[in-house]
């Protein structure tokens, strides 16, 4: 499902200095894995993502991505690639503040010309719990809620893979359990292939496999 070469990324400072900031990292993940990447904070993991996720590109090496293969494309057929078969869950949930819980949850249907975008959303939202959430803004719900909804909408173009970003980093620990809990729930029942990205080692450790970073280096 993602196959990683050689995978290295170099920024440029505005003093003109280059930074590199993951050196020739190299992995696969087959179709149905789950998958941490772990390290400290600043060792690349989430630079790792962005690019595996192909929202960035690499200053060298090449990601495969359910067999396409994502430097050899422009940034809008990425962003098709992403809008077919990927999903996401964020630390900070990236919610549409000016949208309901529900239409939140419709947008990736939507944009595929889903016609039961609706029926749809609303099924998630009562599969993690929220059915008496539907019409509630993001900022009148807590943050488990809001990570909740941000599940049922990575969840609603049944992706391929799905990409979780800290996805426990902003709740409390009883919150977190719950919410990881139905992450794996979900991601067994649909058959996805998981990848997540936490400094929070217990998590890490109820995924199959484990690549750890330190310095942008695979360890």
């Amino acid at each position: 499902m993602l196959k990683v070469d050689h995978l290295s990324k170099t920024f440029t400072g505005n003093d003109g200095r280059e930074l590199t900031v993951l050196h020739d990292v190299t992995f696969e993940i087959p179709a149905g894995d789950t998958f941490a990447i772990v390290g400290p904070s600043g060792s690349g993991k989430t630079t790792l993502l962005g690019l595996c996720a192909g929202l960035d590109q690499a200053s060298s090496g090449s990601v495969t991505l359910n067999g396409i293969p994502l430097d050899q494309l422009s940034e809008d057929q990425r962003a098709a690639v992403r809008n077919q078969h990927v999903g996401f869950i964020f630390q900070n949930f990236q919610l549409l503040p000016t949208l309901t819980a529900l239409e939140n949850v419709m947008i990736p249907m939507e944009l595929q010309g889903d016609p039961e975008a609706y029926t749809k959303a609303s099924e998630l939202l009562e599969r993690v719990g929220l059915a008496d959430r539907t019409d509630h803004y993001p900022t009148q719900l807590s943050g488990g809620e809001q990570q909740r909804v941000a599940m049922a909408r990575a969840f609603a173009n049944r992706p391929k893979i799905l990409f979780a970003d800290e996805p426990t980093g902003n709740l409390d620990e009883d919150t977190g359990q719950m919410v990881e809990d139905l992450l794996f729930q979900l991601n067994a029942e649909a058959d996805t292939t998981l990848v997540l990205v936490t400094h929070d080692l217990e998590l890490a450790a109820k995924t199959n496999r484990m690549l750890r970073l330190k310095g942008g280096k695979v360890v």
